[in-house]
């Protein structure tokens, strides 16, 4: 990864922060973007040590003007060789309780700053054909039934959104990876959530990204790194693809008809 940059949102903790520590011993400079420019300078100071550069930047992505920044950063320095959509939020609670706003600002951060930010930086890696573009998901994304309502479709969004892109710049040269974290153990759950969590469902963080990026080195395009065969996700996706010859016809299926 030398003389590579790389820009991680949601930097300051968690699996972002983890990126970065990993990105930084692959020799890769990093630009770290978040909305505590505090930790970030303390996570920086760190980093420095391993010998590479690292900027900060602090933004909070669900604004437009602080979006519209690390877009205009993204699009025009041509450094950047690599971005993880990591930025994002959870903690709704029951769809008909949820503050609106609340939702807003959920859907602001994990949907539209990703896309944003991915399209920002497209142009110039499909152009080069090269660059890594890494969207964190979540396990949620593939059973919406499962938890809340706006957070699951949010990350299968991100997750639909990437697989497109898979095939767009793909073909280009362009690594493009989401990533599908199961209950990971960061600051987006409290001690008392983890505590109510069976402990052979939560995977510490480190554990979580370094598999992430073995999946990377790999050329997986959907890692899920508690997933212990592959071949179930194979078949999953198989069984999707299967659907395709008979999704549009002329015809409604003959259960629909009169």
């Amino acid at each position: 990864m030398t003389k590579d940059t790389i820009l991680i949102t949601g930097a300051s903790d968690g699996i972002g922060a983890v990126y970065a520590d990993r990105f930084a011993k692959r020799g890769a400079n990093l630009i770290l973007v978040a909305r505590r420019a505090e930790r970030l300078e303390a996570l920086a100071a760190s980093l420095r040590e391993t010998g590479v550069a690292v900027e900060v930047i602090a933004a909070d992505l669900s604004k437009a003007d602080d979006l519209a920044r690390i877009e205009a950063r993204l699009r025009d320095d041509d450094a950047i060789t690599g971005l993880i959509n990591n930025a994002g939020i959870a903690g709704e609670q029951a769809f008909t309780q949820t503050d609106p706003a609340y939702l807003t600002g959920l859907i602001d951060l994990n949907i539209l700053a990703v896309t944003r930010l991915s399209r920002a930086v497209a142009p110039r890696f499909a152009a080069k054909g090269a660059g890594t573009l890494i969207n964190i998901t979540s396990v949620t994304a593939l059973m919406p039934d499962g938890f809340t309502a706006v957070y699951p479709a949010s990350k299968a969004y991100v997750l639909a959104f990437t697989e497109a892109l898979q095939v767009e710049l793909g073909a280009k040269g362009v690594k493009v990876q989401a990533v599908l974290p199961g209950i990971t153990r960061t600051a987006i759950w409290t001690a008392e959530q983890i505590a109510n969590i069976p402990a052979a469902m939560v995977m510490d963080v480190e554990v979580m990204v370094d598999a992430a990026l073995a999946g990377l080195d790999m050329g997986e395009p959907i890692t899920i790194p508690a997933l212990p065969d592959n071949a179930d996700l194979d078949a999953y996706l198989a069984a999707r693809a299967a659907l395709r010859p008979n999704l549009s016809l002329k015809d409604a299926a003959a259960r629909y008809r009169a």
